[in-house]
This record gives structure tokens, sequence and C-alpha cells, in this order.
């Protein structure tokens, strides 16, 4: 099981049991007040989990709002009205796993604030009571982006997002054709960044449609098809920064480990960028730190407008990059091609990451011309360079990310991976 600001994971009925669901749930009613919202995305073991959530927060005294099957993001906005929030999700891991995502003043919660969660004692001794709940997130999102004339395909992969995309794009006037949009079935993974998306991209192709969109199972997480091939996720994340700006956004936070395409677009419109460590709270909590309008995660495509939605929103970003014009994709793409990026990871077990990362600055020193600590290990190769090597929050793998000129983006992973499995082999 893994804990970290990005919630509780684990297998379920495995590491993640019911005793645990109700223990981590008992210890965050203690900081939820007096409302909360629960919600969960399609997994199978998510009923029964979301059951326990409600349960173990109303043994506190807390009031639970229920949203029933609904995206993160529409959790996370109706979290605002309610003080507290927990979705019932395991993100993109394989349907096995679950989890839950913690949220307080409608964004998950930073480092210090888990670390004081898990330090307490669990809340007991009262009787919440449980309420139905509405969202009006869809309308909320049509009315920040306003209108298009895109024709799209949206692949929600049977999760949490069904139905709610739909809607979107009706609201927006777009063509929508969706595909795997049955709550609970899919012809596909749950995670769209790993999966070839054989149907989405076939079917972008063969109607013409300008984009095709997949989701996760709970909708924070987005893959965009263009012309039948997949975009990476630095440029799904150019294409949501393009419309900010044309917005009028003027400051952005991404994280340490997006393209350095993204910086220059910025920079070169006259904007400010600043980085934060990966993950999508320490990304909000900078962004709160500077008063940044929008940004995100580029490893992920996370985009995130805090004004509106304080996490990583799947739907937000297909609907602001689907109101884009033709000419701007276009140059956004040509733009964004410059550069490669390449993420991938080494099993290594969860106890030895410490030690690992120790290791890794005497070996990266002598190529570097600049090595960032605080999250892991970025080492600054040259200006179109870097390779960032960091734990995992989420799973048993050390994450190596590099980015350069194409070309030469893959003999620069498979040095670095060489070099942190070597560490890892030596302190086995």
């Amino acid at each position: 099981m893994k804990v970290s600001i990005s919630g509780v994971r684990g297998i379920y009925g495995q590491d993640l049991t019911l005793n645990e669901v109700s223990r981590f749930s008992s210890l965050f009613a203690g900081v939820a007040g007096e409302k909360c919202i629960v919600a969960r995305d399609t997994r199978p073991s998510g009923r029964i989990i979301s059951q326990v959530v409600s349960a173990s927060l109303m043994s506190a005294g807390v009031n639970v709002y229920n949203l029933g099957v609904a995206p993160t993001p529409a959790a996370f906005r109706e979290a605002r009205k309610y003080g507290a929030g927990v979705m019932v999700t395991a993100s993109h891991n394989p349907l096995e796993w679950n989890g839950l995502k913690f949220i307080v003043q409608g964004r998950g919660l930073f480092e210090e604030e888990l670390a004081r969660m898990l330090a307490s004692q669990p809340a007991a001794g009262g009787f919440g009571t449980e309420h139905d709940a509405g969202t009006a997130y869809v309308d909320d999102v049509a009315a920040l982006i306003g209108a298009g004339g895109a024709k799209v395909a949206i692949d929600c992969g049977g999760g949490a997002s069904c139905g709610y995309a739909e809607q979107l794009f009706k609201k927006l006037g777009m063509k929508c054709i969706s595909i795997n949009g049955v709550p609970g079935i899919s012809s596909r993974g749950p995670d769209p960044t790993a999966d070839e998306l054989a149907d989405l991209r076939s079917l972008v192709k063969s109607s013409n449609l300008d984009f095709g969109f997949a989701l996760d199972p709970d909708g924070d997480r987005l893959v965009v098809v263009k012309d039948g091939q997949k975009l990476s996720p630095d440029s799904t994340m150019l294409l949501c920064i393009a419309r900010a700006v044309e917005m009028g956004v003027k400051n952005f936070v991404s994280s340490i480990d997006s393209s350095v395409a993204i910086d220059r677009y910025v920079k070169n419109r006259g904007g400010r960028i600043e980085h934060s460590k990966v993950g999508e709270a320490n990304v909000v909590k900078k962004m709160l730190e500077t008063g940044a309008e929008a940004g995100g995660e580029g490893s992920s495509a996370g985009f995130i407008m805090p004004k509106f939605n304080m996490c990583r929103d799947g739907l937000l970003a297909a609907g602001t990059i689907a109101t884009l014009d033709k000419k701007m994709v276009a140059d956004c793409l040509a733009f964004a091609s410059q550069f490669s990026q390449i993420r991938s990871k080494v099993p290594a077990d969860s106890s030895l990451h410490a030690k690992v990362i120790e290791k890794l600055p005497d070996m990266l020193k002598a190529e570097s011309a600049e090595l960032i600590m605080g999250d892991g290990v970025k080492a600054i190769i040259d200006d179109d360079s870097w390779a960032l090597v960091r734990p995992s929050n989420t799973e048993h793998a050390i994450r190596v990310s590099v980015e350069s000129k194409a070309g030469r983006a893959e003999s620069l992973f498979k040095k670095m991976s060489e070099k942190v499995q070597r560490a890892y082999d030596e302190i086995k």
C-alpha cells in the first residue's frame, strides 16, 4: 500500500483492506469538519469501500453528502461547498487497485497536513447523517471555457466520466461520438497513457474528427488523439497553456518534470512560469503561493486552473483544447515537436528509494551543468536537455524522466536508467 499526497492506494483485499479504509477515513474525519462529500469511480470495489468511508465518517460525527459515481474533478469542485471530500479511486492504476483521495478546502492534502493526519488518533463517537448530493460541474466547465465547433470523440474507459463528458461537449455545441461510455465496461485498460487506444485512434482517423479524448477511471488524467495518433502529455499540456494564454492568463506553475517547450511558450508571450515538485498537491501549493492562474503537470497532462478547481481536471483540459482554433493547435504541436520526452520507471522496493536517490548526485555530477535537489535529483544537461530521477508516490518504482532535442532523448534515457539500476543493484 502506498500513502502519499496522492492519497492512499493499494490492491483491494490484500494491503488495502476494509479495516485500513475505515482507519484512514477515521483519521481524516479529524480534519474534515462537519460536512464531507464522498464520491467514487466505477471500480468493482468502489461501492463497498465508499460505504465504509461514509460509515467511518458518520461514526465520527461528520455529515456525509454522497455524490455517487462521479469524476474526481467534480468531487473536488463540490468539496469547496462542503469543506472536505473523499474520492474513492486509484486513478489510472489497474482495476484490482483502489484508494482514497482526501480533499480539504477544495484541494488535496499538503505534505505537512498529511503527516499531521497520520500522526493523529482516529476520530469516533458521533452520529453523522448521510444525504444524496448533486453537482453543477458540467455547467460550470462549459461556462468557463465557452462554445466551439470542433468534432470530437470521447473514450471514458467505462469510468466515472461516463455521461459527464458527453453532456459537456453537448453544452459546448460540439459534435461528440462516445466509445466505452457505459460505466464499468471498457475495451481498454484503465491507464490511457499506457494503452494503445486503438479504437479511439481508428475512430478519429476514419471519421475525420478534430480530436479524440481518452480519460482514466476517475477523469483527472487525459490523453489526446490527433490525426489518429496519441499526443505526448507535454504537448497536451502545451495546448491547455496556449488556451489559457488566450484567456488572458499570465502567471503559471508547472511541475519540475514538464517540458522545456512549456516554459519557452509562456515566456515568449510575456508570461511568468515557476516550478514545483512533482505531484498535484505540490503544484497547487506553489500556485497558491505565487498567485498562478493556471498550469499543471506535463508528465500527466494534468491541467489545473486553481480558481476553478484545485486538481488535475481531464474534462476541463479536453474542453479547453477543443475550443482552440486549428492554426493555434498546429503551431503549438510544431513548437512542441522540437523536443522529445521519455518517462518510464525502474522497479524498486519503496524501502530502498531514499538510498538510491542518495547515490545519484555523485553518479551524475560529471555530466551535468546543474543538479537540482528537493524532488529526487534533476540533472540539467544543457539548455535543451534534462533528466529527473525521483521515487514514485504510488508504485514500488523509481521514475526516470528525460527530455532532449528530438533524436537525442533515447540515448539519454538509456544512460540514466542504467545508472539508476546500477545504484539499486548496489544497495539491494
